[in-house]
């Protein structure tokens, strides 16, 4: 058994990690991160990255075919092979010898193996053939492990060998038919994929479509995948799983029904990775979240911390990193008797993760949300004034489709005159979100914002009619 020694240990080589490996050696630190899987972690291999890919083709197909003129020229179908050529290209055929390169050019030493606490500061790592090393940091542990899917309790669901959003997007052959058990972004992205792809879909939602949305998003997409043949069932769960004779899966649902599809996805929520890190060995308890201070670090301790999915602040890959260099930079403060900037928006906090988490589904329509929502603003007891407009009469909108279906929505706190929240859907909506981020973020005052002039004909003149919506005398 060897022994190694360095300033920062990191538990997790997704990007979450490598950023707070990297924050921290560039602050002067040294650091080891451990990986028991593939370097670039679930969003390189099993999530954001192959499932956007899954995505692009169709949604820029139905683009083309929404406009007069483009829409001549479609003379066919997605070429499955080809789309799935492209995910595979994204995640680099999951090999990891392109993120192993980049951490050897950061000076970040990689340890293989399945790392696990064994006391204060100290990891052991047992690689593939059992051959184990001891880790000592002199300074901070950080777990960056994420998180996994979350296996719902329902008779006979385990049995017969469900999806997860691994096998979903790292898919070899298109099922006939995928049934969904789910109505989050994961579901709701993979029912946009699959029914793209060619398979009969059907989701089956119980409370309906992106719950944590503005209700009309969760509907425009559900009324957008009907449209494309998607079945979308709500108000019931599975109540029991099992194969058939011809190996299809069968769920009964709590209404009486039944569904039957060749693969079931499983999109029910997300579990932290920590169920196997010796968390026991510090006193915590194995298989939690672990709850943190806005530095990172784990309450109670002055020396673990917990970046991205598993403090379940904010389960989203950009949030994540966002987390990560607030730590990266911390810790090396700390470890070098540096000042810390811990109030609200200082260096070293993570103040957005509270009201200021910016999200994007890539549906059709895709959905893009920043900060509260109005029933949000409403439990929170905030004086608001909800501003709505429809994205379909605003003149870029008629320039970039013909068919055009989106709908806008700012949340602006009338006591202190700034915006709170915004969403927007519609195709190709994403890249109107982050000036909305930024608005709220900034805290900037509407009456200001009267003076950031959208450009003539684009979607973002949508600023402009959601200000008159609001009025001058309101700002």
């Amino acid at each position: 058994m060897s022994e190694r020694e360095y300033d920062l240990i990191v538990i997790g080589a997704g990007p979450v990690g490598e950023n707070v490996a990297d924050r921290a050696v560039r602050a002067g630190l040294t650091a080891a991160i451990v990986e028991s899987e593939l370097v670039g972690g679930e969003c390189s291999y099993w999530a954001c990255m192959p499932s956007k890919a899954l995505l692009r083709s169709g949604a820029a197909l139905r683009a083309a075919r929404d406009v007069d003129g483009a829409k001549q020229a479609v003379t066919g179908d997605l070429d499955i092979a080809a789309v799935l050529r492209r995910r595979d290209t994204m995640t680099s055929d999951w090999n990891d010898s392109g993120q192993v390169e980049w951490l050897q050019g950061a000076g970040i030493d990689l340890v293989r193996g399945h790392g696990r606490l064994t006391g204060e500061k100290t990891v052991q790592v047992t690689a593939d053939d059992g051959t184990a090393t001891d880790l000592r940091a002199r300074h901070a542990v950080a777990v960056c492990t994420g998180s996994a899917a979350l296996l719902p309790d329902v008779p006979g669901l385990a049995d017969v060998s469900p999806w997860t959003s691994r096998e979903a997007t790292a898919v070899q052959q298109i099922p006939a038919s995928l049934a969904i058990i789910g109505g989050g972004v994961v579901g709701a992205e993979m029912a946009t994929a699959y029914a793209s792809l060619g398979a009969d879909v059907t989701i089956i939602a119980r409370s309906g479509l992106l719950g944590g949305n503005e209700p009309f998003a969760g509907e425009l997409v559900a009324t957008s995948l009907r449209d494309r043949g998607v079945t979308v069932k709500t108000g019931a769960d599975a109540t029991a799983a099992r194969r058939d004779d011809d190996g299809r899966v069968v769920l009964e649902l709590s209404d009486g029904t039944a569904v039957t599809a060749a693969e079931v996805l499983v999109a029910t929520g997300r579990v932290p990775r920590t169920d196997d890190l010796g968390l026991d060995t510090v006193g915590l308890e194995a298989g939690s979240w672990l709850d943190v201070d806005d530095t990172l670090r784990v309450r109670g301790s002055d020396w673990l911390y917990a970046v991205g999915d598993v403090n379940h602040r904010a389960l989203l890959t950009h949030q994540g990193k966002y987390q990560a260099r607030a730590a990266g930079d911390v810790i090396a403060a700390r470890a070098q008797g540096g000042e810390v900037d811990d109030a609200p928006w200082g260096a070293h906090v993570a103040t957005a993760d509270h009201d200021a988490v910016p999200q994007v589904t890539f549906t059709d329509p895709e959905v893009a949300s920043v900060g509260l929502t109005a029933a949000k603003a409403e439990e929170r007891g905030l004086k608001v004034k909800v501003l709505d407009y429809d994205l379909a009469n605003v003149a870029g909108s008629s320039e970039q489709s013909d068919a055009y279906v989106g709908q806008a929505r700012a949340i602006v706190d009338l006591d202190r005159g700034v915006l709170v929240g915004a969403t927007f859907v519609g195709p190709d909506i994403a890249e109107l979100l982050h000036s909305a981020t930024i608005a709220i973020v900034g805290e900037v005052p509407v009456k200001r914002l009267w003076h950031a002039v959208p450009s003539y004909p684009t979607v973002s003149e949508v600023w402009l009619r959601l200000l008159e919506t609001l009025g001058r005398d309101s700002a």
